[in-house]
């Protein structure tokens, strides 16, 4: 069954109620320009109330490696994600130094080529929308049939699926790609931050059943 990572905490109601609802994972986004922000204390503040069960996920953009490791280390992330620039070198760097797992996010153009992030040094590797003027969280999705096979084929049990989904696609979305998970933000909020306890029921419940 396809996982379900709810990206974009910033309330600790909002993380319970995603929790209760069936997400396997928390994304809590460390970028300073990114409308759903969190600082790393009140992530820690969150995290230290929820279940030990629960799997939180830092998203980082071209942070430097020693402030994401300080910041991991201080919020108590079991998962890294990286949604910039970041070169394979310092995917690597990053990886010598952490035992966390790593998820590299990789932009999809019209041509882009997935053969390309073939022996990344990550541990999984996600699949967004790309966009010119900001990193993620734009609210569009990229052509599910032209890159979706290959997708499966390369990355059968480590693929993450980013970009436009909500309530409605998700369930074809799976159906197209067959991810290891599937990322939303903005497709379960009422606005930036805030989670709309609907579309959270609606996105897990048929990401759960496709």
């Amino acid at each position: 069954m396809t996982k379900v990572k709810i990206c974009g905490i910033t309330k600790l109601e909002d993380a319970k109620l995603v929790l209760d609802r069936g997400a396997d994972e928390l994304g809590f986004n460390f970028y300073r320009e990114s409308k759903r922000y969190i600082s790393p204390g009140n992530a820690r503040g969150i995290i230290d109330r929820l279940p030990s069960t629960s799997r939180s996920i830092g998203v980082f953009v071209n942070e430097d490696v020693e402030e994401l490791i300080s910041i991991a280390a201080l919020v108590g992330l079991d998962g890294i994600q990286l949604h910039g620039d970041e070169d394979m070198a310092y995917v690597s760097r990053l990886q010598s130094h952490t035992e966390r797992f790593i998820i590299k996010s990789f932009r999809v153009t019209p041509d882009f080529l997935v053969s390309d992030v073939l022996g990344w040094p990550s541990d999984f590797a996600l699949f967004d929308t790309h966009s010119t003027d900001q990193y993620g969280g734009t609210g569009a999705t990229f052509d599910w049939n032209r890159f979706g096979s290959e997708i499966h084929l390369s990355f059968p049990r480590t693929a993450y699926l980013a970009g436009g989904l909500n309530p409605e696609n998700v369930a074809e979305a799976i159906r197209i790609v067959s991810p290891y998970a599937v990322d939303v933000a903005s497709g379960v909020e009422s606005s930036p931050g805030e989670k709309d306890r609907k579309k959270v029921e609606s996105f897990i419940r048929n990401a759960k059943n496709a």
